[in-house]
């Protein structure tokens, strides 16, 4: 009697006990996603399209070589894309700068002729040439300001940089999101802003009276914004960076993590899309090694930092031609996603070389 008490109170326990509670993967995270093959790739390289760089003086085939990592945003009914072009002139695999491209579905773009963003003969040059300017990623403020953040890469160090617009076409630089001396040589990439899906529109939204950005692009960190453009890094108590989301042994991103497009509040909490790389030794036997592919991590409302839960699987890996084949084998990076037609339209490059696209329903 008393060993099956004891038993009996084993059990009791080890069920109320039984550790982090699992969030069913089917309620949190966006799925199917599913590649639009009909239209794929949307965006390839011209080798055509010229501009006059101000540093070079001289015309330059700024998109000749690739195009790729995309952001978008609706505005006026437009989906209306931009991403990072690459020259074959500079020393770094081309120069990148950043273009324009819009599109009434979603699917068919046409592109502006010239460059919006770009490495020019203003205080930015330090940081951005002659690598240039690359990997932007846009949201909207209330007020209506687009702002971007953007990897200024100078051939030696990525640096995570802000420019802002009313119109998507001109642009303002604020310079470095890590102004402070112990980070500015520190190699920063990939700034993704927490928004909201609003009556139907993606805007930034404060959470406990900050913006909230995750970033980084070994872990991912984050850092907080009175108003999107002077940021501050989230550091522990003993003033060291908070690693928010960490690669993992024995899955698709067990090399390095960093974010995708915006970060989505959601019901169940932030949905964060980021793109990963596969160690072939420690990671997914089934992917090669450095593949790039896609995941889903969801962080707390209340406490962005505190990770809830985290896919199992990868939601886009490289498993077409163009995928598999270009600048880069075996990528797939996604950075651009918006609410149009009652889906979610995601934009992604494909080995550093093209773009392409899925939808969500």
């Amino acid at each position: 009697m008393k060993n099956w008490l004891l038993f009996t109170c084993f059990l009791l326990v080890a069920g109320c006990s039984g550790g982090k509670k699992t969030l069913d993967e089917n309620v949190w995270t966006l799925q199917p996603v599913r590649k639009l093959d009909d239209y794929n790739p949307v965006l390839e390289p011209d080798g055509k399209a010229q501009f006059y760089c101000p540093i070079l003086k001289k015309n330059v085939r700024w998109e000749e070589k690739d195009v790729f990592n995309p952001t978008a945003v609706v505005k006026d009914g437009w989906v209306w894309m931009l991403y990072r072009a690459e020259d074959k002139i500079g020393q770094y695999a081309g120069t990148s700068r950043i273009g324009l491209a819009k599109s009434r579905d979603g699917l068919v773009f046409r592109k502006n002729t010239i460059p919006v963003l770009y490495p020019d003969n203003d205080p930015m040059k330090t940081f951005e040439w002659e690598g240039g300017c690359e990997d932007p990623r846009v949201v909207k403020r209330e007020d209506g300001l687009y702002v971007m953040t953007y990897t200024a890469y100078d051939g030696k160090t990525a640096r995570l940089c802000v420019a802002s617009s009313s119109d998507l076409v001109s642009w303002k630089k604020h310079g470095l999101v890590m102004t402070d001396v112990r980070y500015r040589d520190l190699w920063s990439k990939s700034g993704a802003i927490v928004c909201e899906l609003k009556d139907g529109e993606v805007i930034a939204r404060k959470i406990k009276g900050k913006y909230q950005m995750y970033w980084g692009d070994t872990d991912i960190f984050m850092a907080t914004s009175d108003d999107l453009i002077t940021w501050a890094p989230v550091e522990d108590k003993k003033k060291k960076l908070v690693s928010v989301l960490s690669p993992r042994a024995g899955y698709f991103d067990s090399k390095l993590v960093e974010p995708g497009p915006f970060a989505l509040l959601r019901k169940e909490g932030i949905l964060l899309l980021y793109n990963s790389a596969n160690d072939a030794k420690k990671g997914d036997k089934t992917l090669p090694d450095m593949s790039y592919s896609v995941g889903q991590a969801l962080f707390s409302e209340n406490k962005p930092a505190k990770l809830i839960a985290r896919a199992s699987r990868y939601t886009l890996h490289p498993d077409r031609p163009y995928e598999k084949s270009g600048q880069v084998s075996n990528v797939c990076f996604l950075e651009g996603m918006v609410w149009h037609n009652s889906r979610w339209l995601l934009y992604y490059g494909t080995a550093d070389s093209k773009i392409a696209v899925a939808e969500c329903k």
